[in-house]
């Protein structure tokens, strides 16, 4: 057998997917074929999430079909709600999405159903949900009560409606837009491929999408935009920006929001993230954290040749539309159900259990010492 070995199964061909296609070289990628710049000035998340599940893009008769159903779909669950209040007021918010998705797993009528057609509808209410989930418990960490959906919104302004209970205009809730179509997929990274790994043993879909969940809670995989929002308020001056990256590099910190895994020649979504950090600063009057980010970024290009990847300047983007910086991970998960749901339904469509080898470096056959005998 070849055991050939790569350190974090990195460069390494793990399955066959048609979701997904990253060109390394030119930083860019498509969903189902569609590049991700047409897709981000044409379309919007509902349409993107109709693309991931079901293989192409909606007609009007579907598009409309497919929002009803998600509209249908928001309102939680009395008893989820109750699991929400539950909770310590102090919990992370992603462990609140990662038990919330649990349980919404043991109340579903539909649980014990695999089919593709079942999994279909959980991937679609699940879609639904999490934004209400997630808003749901940040207002009731802050002393006031979850707000009904509003069944006249989109996706991405229902959001900001039950976070904050007002109606943002459309410049705000079209930058949120872009930055969940933008989150909504990108291959075998390390939260899909558990799920890929969970839902491979046939386990059902609230299981795959928990182990999902959990990986991306992990700071080396989701949380670089929550941490590039606390280098820019750590800087604060767009004049001081230069020599605190330098400082860093020379104490050989990290600088978050910079390279990637396999987009190691740039990041096409930070171009297109980019220009809505700028427009919404210019909108809003506050332009310091957009001349900060271009102050870091054009350090960290030359002095490390490193260019940003998409959580560099949705950092700011979402500081400025006032989503508080502990959410900004969990609304990365509330697009990614997308891309995770639609990798759950293709791993079942043709599945094989997933069960690579590993490398063994301990020692071989030692001699047994009976207890008696051992010193």
């Amino acid at each position: 057998m070849d055991k050939s070995y790569s350190e974090g199964l990195e460069g390494v061909v793990a399955g066959r997917s048609s979701i997904c296609d990253i060109d390394e070289e030119g930083g860019g990628l498509c969903y189902r074929g569609y590049p991700i710049e047409e897709l981000a000035q044409g379309a919007t998340y509902e349409e993107v999430a109709f693309l991931l599940l079901s293989g192409h893009l909606p007609n009007r008769g579907e598009l409309a079909e497919f929002s009803r159903q998600v509209s249908l779909s928001r309102e939680l669950p009395p008893d989820c709600l109750q699991m929400l209040r539950a909770l310590p007021r102090s919990a992370h918010p992603m462990d609140v999405l990662r038990t919330a998705i649990s349980y919404l797993g043991t109340i579903d009528p539909d649980r014990s159903d695999s089919q593709a057609a079942a999994n279909y509808q959980k991937s679609i209410r699940l879609l639904a949900q999490l934004p209400t989930i997630l808003a749901a418990y940040q207002r009731m960490s802050q002393g006031q009560s979850p707000l009904p959906p509003d069944p006249d919104l989109s996706h991405a302004q229902q959001m900001l409606w039950l976070l904050f209970g007002e109606h943002k205009d459309e410049v705000v809730a079209r930058a949120l837009d872009v930055s969940l179509i933008l989150y909504a997929e990108h291959e075998f990274n390390s939260s899909t491929f558990a799920a890929r790994v969970t839902a491979s043993s046939l386990s059902d879909l609230y299981s795959a999408l928990t182990a999902a969940v959990g990986s991306l809670k992990g700071p080396l995989h989701g949380g670089a935009n929550e941490a590039v929002m606390q280098m820019l308020l750590e800087i604060d001056d767009p004049e001081s920006a230069e020599a605190w990256v330098v400082n860093r590099l020379n104490r050989k910190e990290r600088i978050m929001g910079f390279g990637h895994r396999v987009l190691k020649k740039g990041d096409s979504r930070s171009d297109i993230i980019k220009t809505h950090s700028k427009g919404l600063g210019e909108r809003l009057h506050q332009m310091k954290w957009f001349r900060i980010s271009e102050q870091i970024e054009r350090v960290m290009q030359e002095r490390k040749g490193l260019l940003p990847n998409l959580d560099f300047y949705t950092a700011s983007v979402y500081y400025l539309m006032g989503i508080p910086i502990p959410l900004y991970t969990p609304i990365f998960a509330c697009s990614r159900i997308a891309g995770w749901t639609a990798h759950v339904l293709e791993q079942h469509e043709h599945n094989r259990l997933i069960r690579p080898r590993c490398l063994y470096t301990g020692p071989k056959r030692l001699p047994f010492v009976p207890l008696s005998q051992r010193v």
